[in-house]
């Protein structure tokens, strides 16, 4: 397997020790190996465009005419997004008989205009709405931890993660309303980047919650989730500064984000911040009681209930008898929230906003567990009281960030043949580029 980072794959590219068209035959591979998960991380595989394209890149760089150093690189579309052409499912059976996009959503097309090649839609968990990554529909990939076991993948960008883990793609497009980038990263033992959200265009993807989603990408370094946000957000690429680990100012938030942690979540964490706070961090266990507010804001199903019920409720009326029940059951608690309940919603949340950023404003980062739980083990989650559980678990931290219009970043943390574990850093929104920084930094060293 090539050396997976978007700068190596660049380089290779340049220099000739690579082309497009052998990264995609490699990847294409490794989708269609029976004993992978391509079957269930995939749920359209574009075979001969993504050939195509790589030829048409490999020309280009020929004739000194690449649209960038990344063109011909091969990555993977989280099935939420329009691609022109094709019908955007969004995990669900239920848009299988919708006309095909009639243009691809601007995350897209900026992903193609900077030469990367699209292979295929990933699955993911229908219509966005759970941590877990299952899928009724179409199958559930299993995390890369004891595969053969079968553990989830995270979710709600389940086949993206997957499909990096792997090398089925270099870089994944997911999207994070309480954590579908940073939770099956982090059940996957690679980075996921949940951009503060107003960065990045939602036009094109089937929503969630206008409120919460962000677009972003998910992949094998911070540097390469950095090019992906930065190509997402149309902004220009460039290097990513490591900021001195000396000095850091961090902040862990002892309210909610350390409750009831896995003893393996719990470790790791102790163990990363032992090590940071050796090389010259500054650790400092802070309250943010702001975060309680955020329990009392989602008592009703919050802001996902009450605007995915908006946009389904009359999907819901012709075809909701074959949503994911799982699903059904959480749209449907949005039919319940008033218009004054939904307004008090938007209320408490510019307050909680205004008062997290006063309390951030000391440290350059907040830093927790991206999820108290490992992944669960699949056949662990047939109840639906378990399944709800460890969904909660899973989403519990990840939420706090989008509920404050922040921006976060999900590390591995954990060392070789341990459980995939999480480490989260996080910050006010437009604080993007310094999570960047931070988050390099911490990179080379939490997991020695």
């Amino acid at each position: 397997m090539p050396n997976r980072m978007l700068a190596a794959l660049a380089d290779d590219l340049a220099t000739g020790h690579t082309s497009a068209r052998k990264l995609v035959e490699e990847c294409l591979a490794r989708i269609a190996d029976p004993a992978g998960e391509g079957q269930r991380a995939f749920i359209h595989v574009d075979k001969d465009a993504a050939l195509e394209a790589a030829d048409a890149m490999d020309r280009l760089r020929k004739a000194n005419a690449a649209p960038s150093r990344y063109a011909g690189i091969p990555v993977s579309i989280k099935d939420l997004f329009d691609i022109k052409g094709q019908v955007t499912r969004a995990g669900s059976r239920a848009l299988e008989d919708s006309p095909p996009a009639e243009a691809d959503a601007p995350v897209v097309a900026r992903l193609r205009a900077a030469g990367f090649v699209v292979i295929g839609r990933t699955n993911m968990t229908e219509f966005a709405y759970s941590g877990i990554g299952i899928n009724p529909h179409y199958g559930t990939p299993r995390s890369t931890w004891q595969r053969s076991v079968g553990h989830v993948p995270g979710g709600s960008s389940s086949g993206g993660a997957v499909s990096i883990a792997d090398g089925m793609a270099f870089g994944a497009l997911g999207t994070d309303t309480g954590g579908s980038c940073r939770i099956p990263a982090a059940y996957n033992g690679i980075v996921g980047y949940k951009p503060t959200q107003r960065r990045v265009p939602l036009d094109g993807g089937v929503p969630l919650s206008s409120s919460l989603d962000s677009f972003g990408p998910l992949a094998n370094s911070v540097a390469c989730c950095a090019t992906l946000d930065a190509v997402l957000a149309g902004e220009p690429v460039s290097p990513i500064q490591l900021r001195p680990l000396k000095g850091m100012r961090l902040a862990v938030p002892t309210t909610m984000a350390l409750d009831e942690l896995d003893d393996d979540v719990a470790r790791t964490f102790d163990r990363v911040l032992q090590t940071l706070s050796k090389a010259g961090a500054l650790v400092e266990r802070i309250e943010v009681p702001e975060f309680l507010d955020v329990g009392a804001m989602n008592t009703k199903g919050g802001f996902a209930a009450a605007e995915s019920y908006a946009w389904h409720r009359y999907l819901i009326a012709s075809k909701g008898n074959i949503y994911d029940p799982r699903v059904y059951v959480r749209i449907m608690r949005g039919e319940a929230i008033t218009a004054a309940d939904y307004i008090d919603l938007l209320t408490a949340r510019r307050s909680l906003i205004a008062r997290i950023a006063v309390r951030l404003a000391p440290y350059d980062a907040l830093v927790m567990p991206t999820t108290a739980n490992t992944p669960p083990r699949i056949a662990d989650l047939a109840d639906d009281k378990a399944f709800a559980t460890a969904n909660l678990r899973s989403l519990r931290n990840c939420t706090l960030i989008n509920m404050i219009d922040g921006c976060a970043i999900s590390l591995p943390a954990h060392r070789e043949g341990e459980v995939p574990v999480g480490f989260m850093v996080a910050a006010a929104g437009g604080s993007d580029r310094r999570v960047f920084e931070l988050a390099a930094a911490m990179e080379g060293v939490i997991r020695v």
